[in-house]
C-alpha cells in the first residue's frame, strides 16, 4: 500500500505544489483546504503523515494538532510563514513532530516527511513489541498508549513529554545530557534548541507536583542535564 499524506492547506498554489511533489514521490495524498475537516476525517480515514499549514481561516494548525493528539500518534509536520522560535515552541510541544517554514524547497518537504516516516517507523514497532507496562516505583507507563500515571493519577503528557519521561523511567539515575534528549526526541530536526528540553521538564515537573506535591523525582544536575531520582 502507497504511503497516505494528508495536506492541510488553503493557499491553492502552494497546496498544488505539495500534492504534485507528493504525488511524484509515490505518495497517496488527501487534501483538506479546511482546518474544521482535519479532525473528522483523521478520525474516519487511515493516514501516516498530514502535513498541516500553521494559519488556517477557520481552525489554526496549533488547535488542530492539540485535537488530534488526544486521539492519534499520526505524525505531523507543520508548516508556517512564521518562523519565531515561541512559534516553534509551541508547535513542538503540542506534539507536532517536525516544523518547516514558508518559503520552502518542495524537495525539502519531501525530504522532512521521508526522515518523519523513518522515525516514526523506528519507534513505534518498539513500542508495541515491548511490555504493555513499564513500572518503576510510583511511575506506571504504558508505551503502546502513551499513558503516565503516578502514584496512580494519569499525568496529561504530550507525547514528546511522556517520550522524554519514559527514557527516565527506563534508566533511572542516569544523567541524560540535553543533547542526548535532543538526538531522542528531535532527530535531524535542527530548529530544536535547549529551551524546548527545559520547557518539557519544567511541564512533566508541574504535572507529577500537582498529583503528588511533595514528589520531585526529576533531578538537575548542573551543567551536564537530568536524571530521575527515586530515592525520596
Amino acid at each position: 500500500m502507497k504511503t497516505h499524506i494528508l495536506i492541510v492547506e488553503d493557499e491553492e498554489y502552494i497546496a498544488e505544489v505539495l500534492i504534485a511533489y507528493c504525488q511524484n514521490s509515490g505518495f497517496e495524498v488527501t487534501h483538506l483546504a479546511s482546518g474544521a475537516e482535519v479532525v473528522v476525517t483523521v478520525k474516519s480515514q487511515t493516514f501516516d503523515l498530514m502535513l498541516l499549514d500553521l494559519m488556517l481561516p477557520d481552525m489554526n494548525g496549533i488547535e488542530i494538532c492539540k485535537q488530534v493528539r488526544q486521539f492519534s500518534q499520526l505524525p505531523i509536520i507543520m508548516v508556517t510563514a512564521k518562523s519565531e522560535e515561541i512559534d516553534r515552541l509551541i508547535g513542538l510541544e503540542l506534539g507536532a513532530d517536525d516544523y518547516i517554514c514558508k518559503p520552502f524547497s518542495p524537495r525539502e518537504v519531501i525530504a522532512r516527511i521521508k526522515t518523519v516516516l523513518r522515525r516514526a517507523l523506528a519507534i513505534h514497532p518498539k513500542l508495541m513489541a515491548q511490555s504493555p507496562e513499564l513500572i518503576l516505583g510510583s511511575f506506571v507507563l504504558k508505551p503502546d498508549e502513551y499513558e503516565a500515571r503516578f502514584n496512580g493519577h494519569f499525568l496529561d503528557l504530550t507525547p514528546k513529554e511522556f517520550m522524554l519521561l519514559r527514557m527516565l523511567v527506563e534508566h533511572p539515575g542516569r544523567v541524560y545530557t540535553r543533547d542526548d534528549i535532543l538526538n531522542a526526541l528531535y532527530s535531524d530536526f535542527a530548529d530544536v534548541s535547549d529551551r524546548n528540553i527545559d520547557t518539557h521538564i519544567k511541564n512533566i515537573r508541574k504535572k507529577i507536583h500537582a498529583v503528588s506535591p511533595v514528589s520531585n523525582p526529576i533531578r538537575s544536575v548542573y551543567g551536564v542535564g537530568y536524571k530521575l531520582d527515586m530515592s525520596d
